[in-house]
């Protein structure tokens, strides 16, 4: 005896909904299996290029699913491939790319296979051709040909697209804005594997500068946009200065986008009007920094900034600092100071500054209380190349362990008035201020001095040189050094303000060694600065993940009684190990160093910060 159950209609229905509803639940997978081969061909750079020009390969790595994002990937590599080829150099070349047995290109895009496991892209590369007739003219004065295209060399199609861009902007150089290719004729002779590439250029007239025009919108006013840009109306037209006019508007802070467009047609007398259009940056800013180390404890520091203070794209910034907080030597240090800053008032490239501040110095041996007010000037060489001189008015006051003539006297106090002449070159050709991986960084200071109440006026150079190297997979591991020189020259280490002499030790010379910790010893308890001092660091900083590097330091550092090396100073040294967490705003930074050589140091020293050591 059998029993059976009827189900009615719109049960059944519903469970084949739930049926259809879990199949389509279960997760897509990414491609099982991506085949990229070359037939007749063993070039492993050719190889390496058409798998990393792929998106099918691309698609692998990210683990794409959806079979009709990798149909349109497949799809689109066809063209891909074609232009790798032909920027290698192949032009008789054929491409087929298969998904689970089909070709790509016969499939239609809005019926895609409900799934993809298996992609093959097999590329016959064919003969590599190499130039025949080349030619491309007329050239600018004084100007040559690329060596790449001529005769006999490989016909790669980038070569023809940057010879003709190299000459027209040998033309837009020599002042003719509005040169053209107007003719481009290449012709692939396949039975010889031959490029033909004939290309007829067409100058123009020469062309001075016109007029700037400032489109409406920015709060800066437009003759300070003109100003800053220093476009020179009425000379030759140069491309090099319509770019050095937009990287001074990007350099002042106070614009968002910088876009410099030329007239479509000259004006009266070959001349090309320049359209200045910008976007205001917010024009305020501030932030904060923390830095906090065993030796010399809590330090914050903060600084308000306005971009665009008086209308004329002028920054002025306030900062404040104090430091010291919980530090095992010395008290608390704390400053405040304001910078004001216009650009473009002796020429486009010239900047003036005006500097006004208090500080105050709490060390171990000294108390410095320092007013000072100054002005000066800017002047951009280039990118990479700043300069800096001015001319400073200081009042300190100076409590010192003894009295600045005669060791083992009683604390006595002795005020300075200073006319210092500070000056700065700096070049930085580092890849990233806040952590950098390639390039250096030069720094060399002079301050010359004169104290207006006595004869102690003398000199203080200071050097700073850094340097980065990456190597390894994807960059992972950086080299980076740094090299530091000071020397006074003048008066007697006794007759110079504390805070001009040099001290070693701590998170910016010597990790492992406590902060000041190397300096002169006059006995008794006594210390005091040197008139010379070098430090050298190094660091192999290595990524374990995306996020996180080690980082393995030695530094050290010397002071003397002498202006220059002579050997009777004292050198120290620490090392120690690492770890930096990237962030948006530099890495985070903990160092954990003790000390290697020299007696000024034990135990074992933390810092922590925002940004690479140096």
């Amino acid at each position: 005896m059998s029993l059976t159950r009827r189900i009615k209609g719109p049960v059944v229905m519903a469970l084949s909904a739930h049926i259809v509803l879990g199949i389509a639940a279960l997760p897509a997978t990414a491609l099982d299996r991506l085949d990229i081969s070359l037939d007749n061909s063993d070039s492993e750079s050719l190889q390496e290029r058409l798998t990393a020009g792929s998106l099918l390969a691309a698609a692998e790595r990210d683990e794409v699913t959806d079979p009709q994002d990798l149909l349109a990937a497949a799809q689109a590599d066809y063209r891909r491939m074609v232009d790798l080829l032909y920027a290698s150099g192949y032009y008789s070349g054929t491409v087929s790319i298969r998904v689970d047995g089909r070709e790509a290109a016969e499939i239609p895009p809005l019926d895609p296979p409900a799934s993809i496991s298996v992609a093959e892209i097999r590329v016959n590369p064919g003969r590599r051709f190499t130039f025949g007739q080349t030619e491309i003219g007329p050239l600018a004065p004084g100007t040559t040909t690329p060596e790449d295209f001529r005769r006999g060399a490989i016909a790669r199609a980038t070569v023809i697209s940057d010879t003709s861009t190299t000459v027209v902007n040998d033309w837009r150089a020599a002042g003719y804005a509005k040169v053209e290719v107007t003719d481009q004729r290449v012709t692939a002779i396949h039975p010889e594997a031959r490029l033909d590439a004939q290309i007829a250029v067409t100058p123009g007239p020469a062309v001075t500068f016109g007029a700037t025009k400032v489109k409406e919108g920015s709060s800066v006013r437009p003759t300070a946009i003109r100003r800053i840009a220093g476009l020179p109306e009425g000379e030759a037209y140069d491309s090099d200065e319509v770019a050095k006019a937009a990287q001074r508007l990007r350099r002042t802070g106070a614009f968002r986008s910088v876009a410099l467009t030329e007239a479509e047609l000259l004006g009266p007398g070959d001349t090309l009007d320049i359209g200045i259009a910008v976007v205001d940056e917010r024009p305020r800013r501030f932030g904060f920094g923390a830095e906090i180390a065993t030796d010399t404890g809590l330090g914050l520091n903060s600084f308000w900034m306005h971009r665009n203070f008086l209308g004329g794209a002028e920054r002025f910034r306030v900062e404040g600092n104090i430091s010291g907080i919980g530090a095992q030597t010395g008290g608390l240090d704390y400053g405040l100071s304001a910078r004001f800053e216009r650009p473009a008032v002796y020429g486009p490239d010239t900047g003036f500054f005006a500097v006004v501040g208090v500080e105050r110095l709490d060390e171990e041996f000294f108390l410095t209380e320092r007013a000072y007010v100054g002005l000066g000037a800017t002047r951009t060489f280039s990118d990479t190349l700043l300069g800096e001189l001015g001319i400073t008015l200081e009042q300190s006051r100076v409590t010192s362990q003894f009295s600045m003539r005669e060791v083992g006297g009683r604390p006595r106090t002795r005020e300075f008035t200073l006319v210092t002449l500070p000056g700065a070159l700096t070049w930085d050709r580092r890849d990233d201020l806040l952590n950098p991986t390639e390039g250096f960084y030069l720094k060399a200071e002079a301050m010359p001095f004169i104290d207006t109440d006595g004869d102690d006026s003398g000199g203080r150079l200071r050097f700073d040189a850094r340097a980065y190297q990456a190597f390894g997979q994807n960059d992972g591991v950086v080299l980076a050094g740094r090299a530091q020189i000071g020397a006074l020259f003048g008066p007697d280490a006794l007759d110079t303000p504390p805070d001009f002499l040099f001290y070693s030790g701590g998170g910016g010379t010597v990790r492992g060694q406590p902060y000041q910790s190397l300096f002169v010893d006059l006995g008794g308890g006594r210390g005091i600065g040197g008139r010379s001092f070098f430090g050298f660091s190094g660091e192999v900083r290595a990524k374990v993940s995306e996020k996180f590097s080690v980082v393995g330091f030695a530094d050290a550092g010397y002071i003397g009684q002498e202006s220059f090396y002579d050997g009777t100073g004292e050198w120290h040294s620490g090392a120690g190990l690492g770890l930096r967490y990237d962030t948006t705003v530099g890495p985070l930074r903990l160092d954990v160093a003790g000390p290697v050589g020299g007696s000024t140091g034990d135990g074992v020293q933390v810092y922590i910060g925002i940004g690479q050591a140096f």
